[in-house]
């Protein structure tokens, strides 16, 4: 079996409802979803669905991908077959995903299957799972992409008739899905940027870069991380490679000044990586006074190498970072973050999970709504109880109000 993947399917299988590509064609037409009545989707459940996922085992106890029964050919008029499909099931992003995709299918009254790999980077688990959404002729698929080495599947399942909606995470290139939901993960980086370089005027940056692969290309780590260096002001010759900035120059957002990299460690988006990558930077420069984060459970890591060094947060150093979980943003109003910019991963899946329901009942594909008419923006927010004049990429908000709305 090549990647153990996790599953629950959160119904059983009945007759599947698979989406006829060639009489609709591929035209991402009408209709974007947005509106009082997606977003109540994500933040309302049923007691059917609640049952459900009671009844259905934990991620980390499903059986593996390859165990799942495969169904029969799809039944006309049969219930619309789903899977979400995360790099894992335990990161509290991925976990609010899983849950906003189980209240919207409840409430729809769509078959959900809901995997993931076992880590990040388990490329064969979510091909595996991939496979099987096609073998069981599921209408659609709902996917945060491990990296471009699940392309070739992702593929083979458009061409089969499923519907596919990279969720968080673009591909490379974005025309391998159908459409993307995402936060704008550029901005969400751009936004800590600017704040960092508002709150330092003109002391000199010495920077710690902490992020998920140092070894691959994936665009929610690029992204984030070459977007908080162009908040700063710092050039990034090519945004796909995180190496690309050179190490010291200059920053030029607000009052500006000298900038220092120190390191760019990976650590695989996890509490335990962001500890050992920031034990790692400091050794290198006790004296990094910003330190960038790929995600929240990273931050905590890095903040708990920080204060055993030494340091007091939020005066000797400054801690951004990106998810807007209620964890990170309870962070930012006890000062462990100063900044973290927001995303709403319920409403990804809620309204991915919508959007596969009203295709496959003959209803019009969404379209893009992003600056740039790649994906569809589900918005970011600046998360900080100290805004800066110099951000711009996003609204800034209060802890508090990051706390009431977290996860979307």
């Amino acid at each position: 079996m090549a990647g153990d993947p996790r599953v629950t399917p959160t119904h059983p299988s009945k007759g599947h409802h698979m989406i006829n590509r060639k009489s609709r064609g591929r035209l991402l037409a009408s209709v974007a979803l947005v509106g009082a009545g997606s977003i109540l989707l994500a933040a309302c459940s049923s007691s059917s669905e609640e049952t459900a996922a009671s009844e259905a085992p934990a991620a980390s106890e499903a059986p593996a991908a390859s165990e799942a029964p495969a169904s029969e050919a799809p039944a006309e008029g049969g219930t619309v077959a789903v899977s979400l499909i995360t790099k894992d099931s335990t990161n509290p992003f991925f976990v609010a995903m899983q849950e906003g995709a189980k209240e919207s299918a409840a409430a729809l009254g769509v078959d959900l299957t809901v995997g993931s790999g076992k880590e990040e980077g388990d490329d064969a688990g979510q091909i595996e799972l991939i496979e099987n959404a096609i073998a069981q002729g599921q209408a659609g698929i709902l996917i945060t992409p491990m990296s471009v080495n699940v392309n070739d599947a992702i593929k083979k399942a458009r061409d089969a008739g499923l519907y596919v909606i990279a969720l968080d995470t673009p591909t490379d290139p974005p025309d391998v899905v159908d459409i993307t939901f995402a936060t704008d993960n550029c901005l969400a980086g751009q936004a800590i940027g600017e704040w960092a370089a508002g709150k330092l005027n003109g002391e000199k940056a010495i920077i710690a870069e902490l992020v998920i692969f140092n070894d691959r290309v994936v665009s929610v780590d690029y992204c984030r991380a070459n977007g908080f260096l162009q908040g700063m002001g710092i050039e990034v010759p090519t945004l796909e490679d995180m190496t690309s900035p050179a190490p010291t120059g200059n920053y030029t957002t607000g009052a500006g000044g000298e900038y220092e990299i120190v390191c760019l460690e990976a650590t695989g988006a996890n509490e335990a990586g962001g500890k050992t990558g920031m034990e790692n930077c400091l050794a290198k420069n006790p004296d990094i006074n910003v330190v960038y984060t790929i995600n929240e459970p990273t931050a905590f890591g890095a903040a708990s190498a920080l204060e055993a060094a030494g340091k007091t947060i939020g005066e000797d150093v400054y801690v951004v970072s990106v998810d807007g979980g209620l964890a990170g943003v309870e962070a930012v109003k006890a000062g462990q973050i100063q900044a973290t910019s927001q995303q709403y991963p319920l409403k990804m899946a809620s309204l991915g999970v919508e959007a596969i329901k009203t295709i496959a009942d003959g209803g019009a594909p969404p379209e893009n709504t992003s600056a740039n008419g790649q994906f569809f923006d589900t918005g970011v927010v600046l998360c900080t109880d100290d805004p800066q004049e110099t951000v711009t990429a996003a609204p800034q908000e209060s802890a508090q109000y990051c706390i009431d709305n977290a996860w979307g």
